[in-house]
């Protein structure tokens, strides 16, 4: 007699089953496992000042300075003396400025006594146009106008070279920069309407003494007179 099994009793009937929940189940706590983490406790100590409100402050005190009253007005005389009004007063008589027709008028001034002096117009001609240039120290042989010209050029570029002083201030800050000059030679030879314009003054204020310490020239001349020169140059100041 063969022994039949029932197959609601087979145990390997959902093996597969069983088998694929329980490595789930498995690999789910692992992973968990493996993903927990722990943090350290920080201790926070609070620190908390105990502050009373009932904070008493000392005023001092203070005398009241007591001025005193001002002094009562003068009383009126009790006796009241009348002075007869007897004096005699000088006027003084305000004569009239004014003259009239029967006044006469003692002195008169001829016109031989009126002096007039002529306002000399200083007159600013440029040096490129000019008919005589001003005339640098050393350049008073040169024969022509276009001769002192350059000469005139040469002899600047080579006071510039040496009163030349790199200020001390602007090469610890390390500044450098061109400063354009503008200057004037007026009608007597003299320097005078400094004008700089650069990136520092420190910069400006040595362009300026450079210019300054040019020495008197020869006035230029137009027509015969001298008149003042305008002229600009540019003082380039670089660190090496």
């Amino acid at each position: 007699m063969q022994i039949k099994k029932n197959p609601k009793v087979d145990l390997n009937r959902n093996s597969g089953l069983y088998f694929v929940i329980g490595l789930s189940l498995v690999l789910f706590f692992t992973w968990r496992a493996l993903e927990y983490k722990t943090y350290e406790k920080e201790k926070f100590v609070v620190e908390a000042m105990n502050v009373s409100d009932d904070i008493l402050e000392d005023v001092p005190i203070t005398e009241q300075i007591k001025t005193p009253p001002p002094p009562p007005p003068p009383s009126a005389p009790e006796v009241i003396e009348i002075v007869e009004d007897n004096d005699d007063i000088e006027e003084t008589i305000i004569e009239s400025t004014e003259t009239n027709q029967e006044s006469v008028i003692e002195e008169v001034m001829k016109v031989e006594d009126v002096v007039v002096e002529e306002e000399e117009e200083e007159v600013s001609v440029p040096f490129s146009v000019i008919e005589n240039v001003p005339v640098f120290p050393g350049c008073e042989d040169s024969m022509t106008n276009e001769a002192k010209k350059v000469c005139f050029q040469k002899k600047i570029q080579e006071h510039v070279a040496k009163e030349f002083k790199y200020p001390e201030v602007a090469v610890e800050m390390g500044v450098q920069g061109r400063v354009f000059v503008q200057f004037a030679i007026d009608n007597k030879g003299y320097i005078s309407d400094v004008r700089v314009r650069g990136p520092d003054k420190n910069l400006e204020a040595e362009a300026t003494r450079i210019v300054a310490a040019i020495p008197r020239m020869t006035p230029g001349m137009q027509r015969g007179r001298p008149v003042k020169v305008p002229y600009s140059i540019p003082i380039t100041f670089k660190l090496q």
